[in-house]
């Protein structure tokens, strides 16, 4: 299977457990890999045979930006089914996000959550082996 995958978007949100963390808000990151058929893409050069990027990057910004998670976990979920939701052929997408600024007194470089997500024969949503 083919991969687009966008690295290194970033975003502000206001996403954590903490209610400073919802009212003052930071910095996330986001990469996102989605795997689809793109041999005709590939064979014709014409964009209607692919995702555009552009539209994707505007999906994960909504979601990022939008209503605050808890945990980047949920956040990670939701940008996983917001995809596969809008866009029938892509069959499996991986989504990381990191938080690098966690407010606590520990020094590093964040906390990233990695999760998978395919469709079943059915089409319902479902972890995906990396």
């Amino acid at each position: 299977m083919d991969k687009m995958i966008l690295r290194g978007m970033r975003f502000f949100g206001y996403h954590g457990v903490f209610p400073e963390e919802n009212k003052l808000g930071q910095q996330f990151y986001v990469d996102l890999t989605i795997r689809l058929d793109l041999s005709e893409a590939a064979a014709t050069d014409n964009l209607e045979a692919t995702v555009n990027y552009a539209e994707i990057h505007t999906l994960v910004k909504k979601v990022v930006e939008g209503p605050p998670f808890k945990l980047i976990e949920a956040l990670a979920g939701h940008i996983a089914s917001t995809v596969l939701d809008a866009y029938t052929s892509v069959n499996e997408v991986t989504v990381s996000v990191t938080k690098p600024n966690p407010p606590f007194e520990i020094y590093f470089d964040g906390v990233t959550v990695e999760l998978c997500r395919k469709r079943d024969d059915h089409g319902r949503l479902q972890p995906a082996g990396n």
